[in-house]
């Protein structure tokens, strides 16, 4: 993985609320507590440490000002020993509350151990013949060692160890795209705990057919780029009067809407008790939302690929993988940037500058409406409040937006970028589980599944799904005389096996969450539909070996009660995991979901073939899916924005064809 580090942290801000995340102090204060706990010298290693998050009646009732009792959560492991220590930290007293051992659990994997296997695999004799088999000995220095998680395959060599599979590509030179020259069917398969090389693979050792290593350069670092076209006239974004959002801490007040920032080294970007407010009253919608995991589960069953079904949250991490993001170029416009802090392998606080965005952008038209017997028009322009990160894990990068919208509705965009993960083929041979991207490289057919967690309180922590179902009654029958009838059936999911599901294009399906104690003005509950904008049908085997790892795939939408430990929905530990922990583990309870305070989980995302327009480098591609109020508002909410016309704008060209933007 092409990867760095920056381990400087500065001073953070004072902690004005119970869900701020952890501050450098705070980090620092807990791997304090952890090293004198367990005593482990240099083998110390620190997968998290994060914020346990107050209870929500705590978080409810919180007056500012007011004491706040924090509690770290940590999981942390000893150098060349399996398993994985969990505890409580009660950092105003610097005492640990609880822990227990897993003997069982793995890690999640830091990029500092990735970045110290490379040298080990150059310097092992066997890779250094493979190389020698293949006549490319000589670019030993140039060979780029990408190491993968595994999953469980039962592999024997692989019980009781932590291990990683490394595929390998090869530079021309220093900033040469090495994606463009993959090193095909050769493997190291190495022992975290120590770094031995366990076994060193090279899947055309016995027939000698080996597949050449592509060599057309591919580039994209700018300095290597000979040729730009015109650049487009200057586009800038201008608030001359400054943001129309407030940030005081980790709070954000915009138009109608508040909320806290939150963050964390699994999920990253968290956005925590979400408030729309409307004439006057506060009116709660989500909890907390986050993307709490995603996988990539690969098409080909060749050599080692068939092992490429990571899970890029839960065993690497977004926010350890989160970028710094540079002003005018990831973000563009008046921004305010949010630091986050997580701590490195070695347990010293991380500050990653700049990590989240928050800005406005022009959303359009909010509506608009011409009256043809009066000639009047009436229109209003829409902008929204943008909230991103942006992650990168190995050779795809991964944008995380969130949008507030002043009609209410909540949006999640997810664009993929970066590069598309790469192997060698013959010349023209692709083969059926790919494209052949450029000559001698092919992309293999893919997935990228993101799954939300979606903890709701519409208007109230009581909630309830109901499936909606457009229902057509047959051709000829009383309802459907002339055969154009059609209307919406509506079914409430009362428990957590029944809530198990996927969407129906026949049917139109979508999902709304009620709060049955609350009504609007026409006496229904009030509510917001969850719009499945990027549904995925999974095409992983459910009882493979790759399919129980990752089961919330299977379903677009699962719903369990809250659980303040059901957190993450392939289950807590998921490098080399077998399956037994998730949310379909958690849903073989069958818990009630009705009017009670529930979790939506909804998975969505990319199913990918590679284009040849997809190399060198990826240009975005998005996902995402939409919480649409349906019934929430007696009207429409932005009924009431004022009407304005922006003179900023002008004609771009006058009667002969000339710019006639000339006013500042």
């Amino acid at each position: 993985m092409s990867l760095s580090l920056d381990a400087g942290s500065r001073p953070s801000t004072s902690i004005a609320h119970p869900l701020d995340p952890l501050s450098v102090e705070e980090i620092g204060n807990a791997a304090s507590i952890i090293r004198a706990h367990y005593n482990w010298g240099d083998d110390l290693r620190v997968e998290t440490i994060d914020l346990e998050e107050a209870a929500k009646d705590v978080v409810r009732g919180f007056k500012p000002g007011a004491p706040i009792q924090r509690i770290a959560t940590y999981n942390v492991y000893r150098r060349g020993v399996m398993g994985v220590h969990q505890g409580r930290i009660d950092l105003g007293k610097r005492e640990i509350l609880d822990e227990h051992f897993l003997p069982e659990a793995r890690a999640m994997v830091a990029v500092e151990e990735v970045l110290a296997i490379e040298a080990t695999v150059k310097a092992d004799s066997r890779f250094q013949a493979a190389l020698a088999r293949r006549g490319i000995l000589d670019k030993l220095d140039l060979m780029c060692v990408d190491p993968w998680t595994v999953g469980s395959f039962g592999h024997t060599i692989e019980s009781g160890r932590r291990v990683l599979n490394c595929f390998i590509w090869m530079r021309a030179f220093e900033l040469d795209n090495y994606y463009a020259h993959p090193v095909e069917g050769l493997h190291a398969l190495v022992d975290l705990s120590d770094l031995t090389i366990l076994e060193v693979t090279d899947h055309f050792a016995e027939n000698g057919d080996y597949i050449p290593v592509p060599m057309t350069p591919l580039n994209y670092d700018a300095s290597l780029l000979t040729a730009f076209r015109e650049p487009s006239a200057p586009l800038n974004v201008v608030q001359p009067e400054g943001p129309g959002f407030k940030v005081e801490g980790n709070k954000v007040t915009w138009e109608n809407w508040d909320f806290h920032v939150g963050f964390n080294g699994r999920e990253g970007l968290v956005l925590n008790t979400i408030g729309y407010t409307h004439n006057g009253q506060r009116r709660p919608l989500v909890y907390r939302a986050s993307i709490a995991e995603m996988v990539v589960p690969y098409g080909t069953p060749e050599r080692s690929h068939y092992r490429k079904n990571v899970f890029d949250s839960g065993e690497i991490g977004f926010g350890r993988m989160a970028n710094s993001l540079k002003l005018g170029c990831d973000c563009l416009g008046v921004i305010h940037y949010f630091d986050a802090v997580v701590p490195t392998l070695f347990g010293d606080p991380r500050t990653i500058e700049n990590c989240i965005c928050l800005h406005e952008e022009d959303d359009g038209l909010a509506w608009k409406h011409f009256d043809v017997r009066t000639e009047r028009t009436d229109v209003r322009r829409a902008r929204k409040l943008v909230i991103s990160s942006i992650s990168t894990i190995g050779n795809y990068e991964y944008a995380s937006y969130w949008y507030l919208h002043q009609d209410g509705r909540i949006e999640y965009e997810m664009k993929a970028t970066g590069i598309i993960n790469t192997a060698a083929c013959h010349p023209g041979q692709p083969g059926k589980f790919g494209t052949e991207v450029a000559p001698g490289i092919v992309g293999h057919i893919h997935q990228h599944i993101f799954c939300a967690r979606l903890d709701v309180e519409i208007d109230g922590p009581n909630n309830t799904v109901v499936e909606c179902d457009t229902i057509v009654p047959p051709m000829g029958s009383a309802e459907n005389p002339y055969g154009n009838a059609f209307y919406v059936e509506q079914r409430v999911l009362k428990s957590e096996l029944e809530a198990m599901r996927d969407v129906d294009f026949d049917r139109m399906r979508f999902w709304k969450v009620i709060n049955p104690e609350k009504t609007n003005w026409v006496g229904t509950p009030v509510g917001f539909k969850l719009e499945a904008t990027s549904p995925v049908k999974a095409f992983t085997h459910p009882d493979s070996v790759s399919g129980k790892r990752g089961r919330f795939i299977q379903h677009q939408l699962w719903v369990t009660p809250f659980a303040p430990n059901e957190r993450f929905p392939a289950g807590e530990f998921v490098n080399q995991s077998t399956g037994d922990d998730g949310l379909e583990a958690w849903m073989q309870k069958d818990r009630p979901v009705e009017n009670t305070d529930i979790v939506l989980w909804h998975s969505f995302g990319l199913h990918h073939l590679p284009r040849q327009e997809d190399h060198p480098v990826q240009p975005c591609v998005v996902c995402g899916f939409k919480l649409m109020p349906a019934g929430f508002f007696d009207q429409n909410p932005v009924i009431d924005l004022p009407p304005s016309v922006n003179h900023a704008s002008c004609s771009a060209f006058d009667d002969k064809g000339g710019s006639s933007c000339c006013h500042s």
